[in-house]
């Protein structure tokens, strides 16, 4: 018979937790066994977005027109964006930005999510450190992805928007684009990058199954594709090659938008429902995480998770560090240099202060497509530049030694994305084994890899590569934007 609970505390696990002034009982107590996963009831997803724009001492440089080098104002973005979206980019005043009722309807289809304890990856590591994860892989598209795909999708429809295009790398945007799309009766078009969508063939079936129309990217049904097919038939594609792409082909069909899947600050603070309900979570464990980790591409899943507990150092009130996890073959925010620069390779967006290793870059072809970006987001460059959160470069075979780890301990095998997330917890965990602290570790679990086993095949077979790029290729592209700056 299990015992009644009484005001206090079993093992680990507090009965009570307290959380921004209120006293709430944690239904997830279990007096028998070590508490694995700490839940949340529907009730409890955010009715809010964060700003972190609202509280950053230096904001973000404005966007500039590329032809006039102005300043940017929210209407200068109505042509290619969502109004909504484009107001929301640009809001440096409101910390809180509401989320309407139907947004949160469709979160409630898999938010919130769990907030994990990794104990047999911490046993595998023999390390003191407390490791916990914030489950994304659980929606309905696999990853974190649709946190801001609902609402961009839900903005659209109001607005009377009836197509949406974007780009994808390893697809997960992609893919959860054409689900939201789907749910708010959008059509999606959907240009993946080309050696992805030769890598990931199920990623693009997801895609198709939601009903959306992939084309692999550079193509030869806009003049950017052309051009960049001209110049190298056997391009295999960037993110910034389908990003031109999809906003051509925006602005060139009646009642169409173009969606971004990260970089800009309205994607970045749709996902930041992750780290909201982290915080209550961490809460009921008792613990604040000394450490937040998250793969970086543009920086969705890494804002998601990093600035609700950011806006506590940012205040003076907390000392967790950040971690911007990103690939050795493509590292912005490790080589990169903080200048403006096109967010596109065809020089079709505004100028964005951002860390960059230049519009032209080409990255290699890693498996974690979604990665393989030339850029840092706005409002994560300028808190980098801030000294508010810190990088590290991870090869392709050390992030998947993680996540091989980390399936055969925690029984969820990661995207590769979020292997090199898994890394850098390693190897922080790693440190906690050598100087005996036990520090306590969160890292965001931005998606699962079901659809990625060829990597991993290459991977146990010995066949996967590590890729470096010198200080001189680094220089040739940091050319181009460079050139933009003088």
């Amino acid at each position: 018979m299990v015992p009644l609970l009484k005001k206090g505390t079993i093992g680990v696990c507090p009965l009570w937790y307290s959380f921004e002034g209120k006293r709430f009982f944690n239904y997830n107590t279990n007096a028998i066994m070590k508490q694995k996963k700490y839940l949340l009831p529907e009730s409890e997803i955010p009715t809010a977005w964060f700003n972190i724009q609202a509280v950053m001492p230096n904001k973000p440089l404005p966007f500039l027109h590329p032809g006039t080098r102005q300043p940017l104002k929210p209407e200068d973005l109505y042509p290619i964006f969502v109004e909504e979206c484009a107001n929301q980019e640009l809001n440096q005043k409101d910390e809180w930005i509401e989320i309407p009722d139907e947004i949160r309807q469709q979160y409630a289809s898999y938010r919130c999510t769990p907030l994990v304890r990794a104990y047999d990856l911490e046993e595998a590591l023999g390390t003191p450190a407390h490791i916990y994860f914030k489950n994304e892989s659980v929606s309905p598209a696999g990853s974190h992805k649709l946190n801001s795909a609902l609402a961009q999708a839900y903005y659209a429809k109001k607005q009377g928007v009836t197509n949406l295009t974007t780009e994808t790398g390893a697809g997960q945007w992609g893919g959860a684009l054409s689900y939201a799309t789907k749910k708010f009766g959008i059509d999606c078009a959907v240009y993946m990058v080309k050696a992805s969508y030769n890598q990931k063939p199920y990623r693009r079936s997801i895609m198709q199954t939601f009903g959306a129309a992939i084309t692999p990217s550079p193509s030869m049904s806009t003049r950017a594709g052309k051009d960049i097919l001209t110049a190298n038939p056997n391009d295999q594609g960037s993110l910034g090659c389908a990003i031109s792409e999809a906003i051509e082909l925006a602005v060139s069909t009646p009642n169409c938008k173009y969606a971004l899947g990260s970089v800009l600050n309205h994607v970045c603070m749709h996902q930041t429902v992750i780290g909201l309900e982290a915080e209550k979570q961490m809460a009921m464990t008792g613990e604040y995480p000394d450490i937040v980790i998250a793969c970086f591409g543009g920086g969705s899943n890494f804002c998601g998770i990093a600035l609700p507990f950011m806006r506590h150092k940012i205040r003076g009130e907390k000392n967790t560090r950040f971690i911007a996890a990103e690939p050795a073959s493509c590292p912005k925010l490790t080589r990169g240099k903080f200048e403006y620069d096109f967010g596109d390779e065809s020089g079709m967006t505004p100028l964005l202060p951002m860390y960059t290793l230049g519009h032209t870059f080409k990255p290699a072809t890693i498996h974690a497509g979604g990665l393989r970006y030339h850029g840092a987001g706005v409002v994560l460059s300028q808190l980098m530049k801030d000294g508010y959160m810190e990088a590290v470069d991870i090869e392709q075979n050390e992030s998947f030694k993680a996540g091989v780890l980390f399936a055969q301990t925690e029984g969820i095998i990661p995207a590769p994305e979020s292997c090199h997330a898994i890394a850098a917890t390693v190897r922080e965990a790693l440190k906690c084994k050598e100087t005996g602290e036990q520090k306590t570790i969160l890292f965001n679990l931005s998606g699962h890899g079901f659809v990625d086993m060829s990597a991993y095949d290459q991977y146990i077979a010995g066949d996967l590569q590590d890729f470096h790029i010198s200080d001189e290729e680094l220089a040739k592209y940091m050319a181009s934007a460079d050139a933009l700056n003088k």
